[in-house]
C-alpha cells in the first residue's frame, strides 16, 4: 500500500469515527460539567459529594480496593483525587471533541474506562450499568487511537496547513494521521482480543455473565457485621453495607438483641434509631451511617463501628446470644455475640 493510499485510508477511518469521537468525548466533558458548573460536587459533607459516590465502588473493586480504601480514609487526599480527576476528564473530554491530540487523548480515555471498569464494573441495578460504560470505553478509546481524527478536527487542520511538527513521529503518535506502523495488522490483533479477553473476564467475576449462575450485587442491600462484643455496660459492633444500589440507602428500622431462643431481650424501633446517638457512631470512610427521617441510614460502602446501650439488661447479661438487624425491606441479618464481656 503506497503512502497516499494510507492518508486515504486514515481520513476514511477516521472521518467515520467522528460520531464516536464526539459521544465519548462529551461523556467524559460532561462528567467535569456535571459537578463543576451546573452543580459544585466537589465540596465535602454537602449532598452529592462525588467523593461519597466513589466511596460506593469500594466493596466490590476489582484489584484497586486499596487505592480506594486509602482514599477515602484520607478525605483531604480523597478531594484533591477528585478534583484532579475532574479536570483530568474535562481536558481529555474537551480535546477529544476539538480533535486535539486525539491519540493522547485516546488513551486517557482507555485509562479513564479502565478505572471505571475495575471500581465500579460491578454497580448497576438492570443492565449491568457501569461494567458497560467502562468495557464501551476501554474498547471506544481502542479504536480512536488506531483512527485518529480527520475532517473536523484540530489535528485535520493542522496537517493540511501541513505545519513542520506534523512530519514528527511524535505527532502521528499523539495526535493523528497514519501510524508508523509497517503493518498495523498485529497490533489491532493483539489489543483487541485482549479487549474482548477483558470483557469476557469481568463479565463473569463481576457478574457470571459467562457461565454459570448469573449475580447482580445491586438489587438488594447486604449488610456484614462483625467484632460483636459486650464492653461494661455496651453492645458494639460493626456493620459494612458492601451490595445494594448505590443511589439508595438501606434503611435499618430494627435492631434487636436476642437470646438463644431467638426472644427479644431488647429492640430499638424504627423512631429511636432515627434518633440515634451521632457520638455512638464512629464512621471509618466518608460514606457516613447516620440517623434519617424514619429509620439509620446505611449508604452503600459505608462502615461504622455502632454502640447500644445495655444498662437496662445488665442483669441478663448472660442471656445476650444473637443481634438481629432487620431493613425496610424486610431483609434480616444476625450475628452471634461475643460471650465473653470485658
Amino acid at each position: 500500500m503506497n503512502n497516499t493510499t494510507r492518508n486515504q485510508s486514515y481520513d476514511a477511518a477516521g472521518l467515520f469515527t467522528l460520531s464516536l469521537r464526539l459521544v465519548i468525548g462529551w461523556t467524559y466533558f460532561s462528567a467535569f460539567w456535571r459537578r463543576l458548573i451546573l452543580e459544585n460536587k466537589l465540596i465535602p459533607d454537602e449532598a452529592g459529594y462525588i467523593g461519597e459516590k466513589f466511596n460506593h465502588f469500594l466493596p466490590n473493586a476489582l484489584g484497586i480496593k486499596p487505592l480506594i480504601e486509602y482514599l477515602v480514609t484520607h478525605p483531604d487526599a480523597l478531594q484533591n483525587s477528585m478534583v484532579a480527576f475532574t479536570l483530568i476528564e474535562a481536558v481529555v473530554g474537551s480535546f477529544l471533541m476539538l480533535g486535539l491530540f486525539t491519540r493522547l487523548m485516546s488513551i486517557g480515555v482507555f485509562a479513564l474506562a479502565m478505572g471505571i471498569l475495575l471500581g465500579s464494573g460491578w454497580i448497576g441495578t438492570t443492565c449491568l450499568d457501569e461494567w458497560q460504560i467502562g468495557i464501551l470505553g476501554i474498547s471506544g478509546g481502542f479504536t480512536l487511537f488506531l483512527t485518529g481524527s480527520s475532517s473536523y478536527s484540530v489535528d485535520q487542520y493542522f496537517l493540511k496547513s501541513n505545519f513542520r511538527f506534523t512530519h514528527t513521529k511524535w505527532f502521528r503518535w499523539f495526535n493523528s494521521g497514519v501510524l508508523p506502523f509497517i503493518n498495523p495488522k498485529p497490533f489491532v490483533l493483539i489489543g483487541s482480543v485482549i479487549i474482548f479477553g477483558l470483557t469476557l473476564f469481568t463479565n463473569q467475576y463481576f457478574h457470571g455473565g459467562v457461565w454459570g449462575t448469573l449475580h447482580n450485587k445491586s438489587v438488594k442491600p447486604k449488610l456484614e457485621i462483625s467484632n460483636v462484643s459486650l464492653q461494661k455496660s455496651d453492645l458494639q459492633f460493626q456493620v459494612y453495607r458492601t451490595e445494594g444500589v448505590d443511589v439508595y440507602g438501606s434503611f435499618l428500622i430494627g435492631v434487636h438483641i436476642l437470646d438463644q431462643h431467638g426472644t427479644v431481650l431488647k429492640e430499638l424501633n424504627f423512631k429511636e434509631l432515627s434518633e440515634f446517638q451521632k457520638e455512638n457512631i464512629k464512621n471509618h470512610y466518608v460514606a457516613k451511617v447516620k440517623p434519617g427521617k424514619h429509620s439509620l441510614i446505611i449508604p452503600l460502602g459505608s462502615k461504622a463501628d455502632i454502640t447500644i446501650n445495655i444498662n437496662d439488661l445488665l442483669s441478663r447479661k448472660e442471656e445476650m446470644h444473637s443481634l438481629k438487624l432487620i431493613d425496610i425491606s424486610g431483609i434480616e441479618w444476625k450475628a452471634k455475640i461475643n460471650s465473653n464481656p470485658l
